[in-house]
Order: C-alpha cells, then structure tokens, then sequence
C-alpha cells in the first residue's frame, strides 16, 4: 500500500523526517487491526518527500504543509470510524514530530482508492476478495 508523504523542508525534525513514515504505516495497519500481518507489513511502502523553503503553497501562499496520500484496495477503510481514525492519527503524528509552528488546518490527508483487480504485488493482481484471502491467510 503504497504511502507518500510530503513535507515542507524543516516542518518536522530531522528525526521526525526519519520517524514520520514508519509511524503513518503503523497507523495505517493499526486502525484495521492488522498490525503484524506477515502478508501486509511488507507491502506497506512509500517514500517521504521535502520540499524546499518556499515552494509549499496554501491559501496561494508559501507556508508549511504536510500532505499525507495512501493509495489502498478499495475494500479498505470500510466504516467512516476507521477512515476518521487514520486522518486523527497521521494529523497527531505530524504534530507529534513538527519542528515549530505548523497548524493542523495544513494537514492533508488524502486516500485513493484502486480499482478491483488491479492491486498488483510482485506481478499478481489481486481482487478484493483475493487480497482479503491473503490478508486472513497471514494473520
């Protein structure tokens, strides 16, 4: 599932920059339960991204800004509950690991879903209803 992170330079600490992905993969198995899964915790991937000085926007502005994308099987995030917790816990890891000011307001977090039948894992495309298998198989 792939996660990519995107932050201004300087948001976070230098050991925030460090933390940062580890912490929103573990949030992300996390509320599904699924935290351990042989079968998911390795193709929880990504890459954390900064940006230089002066080359975030919001508002038409340069600011600081963190935004958070998960591309995910659509059969994930099945409640709104489970969707509200994630954006709560990735929002608090930023806050947690932040260098300075960086309000709340300019934190994204974004989710995509994929189409059934094209999540694909070293070659295999999965369906949902294989991808589940696989999932239950590992816990």
């Amino acid at each position: 599932m792939p996660i990519s992170i995107q932050l201004s330079q300087g948001l976070l600490t230098p050991q925030g920059e460090r933390e940062v992905f580890p912490q929103v993969a573990d949030a992300l198995l996390a509320v599904h339960g699924l935290r351990g899964n042989a079968f998911l915790a390795p193709v929880v991937i990504g890459h954390v991204d900064i940006y230089p000085e002066g080359t975030s926007y919001a508002g038409g502005q340069a600011q600081s800004l963190a935004v958070v994308e998960v591309k995910i099987p659509a059969m994930t995030f099945p409640e709104q509950s489970v969707k509200a917790a994630f954006v709560d816990a990735v929002t608090d890891i930023i806050d947690r690991l932040k260098a300075g000011d960086h309000p709340r307001a300019r934190t994204f977090v974004n989710v995509t879903y994929t189409v059934d039948g094209t999540w694909g894992i070293g070659g295999k495309a999965y369906t949902n209803e294989a991808l589940g298998a696989a999932i239950a198989a590992a816990a």
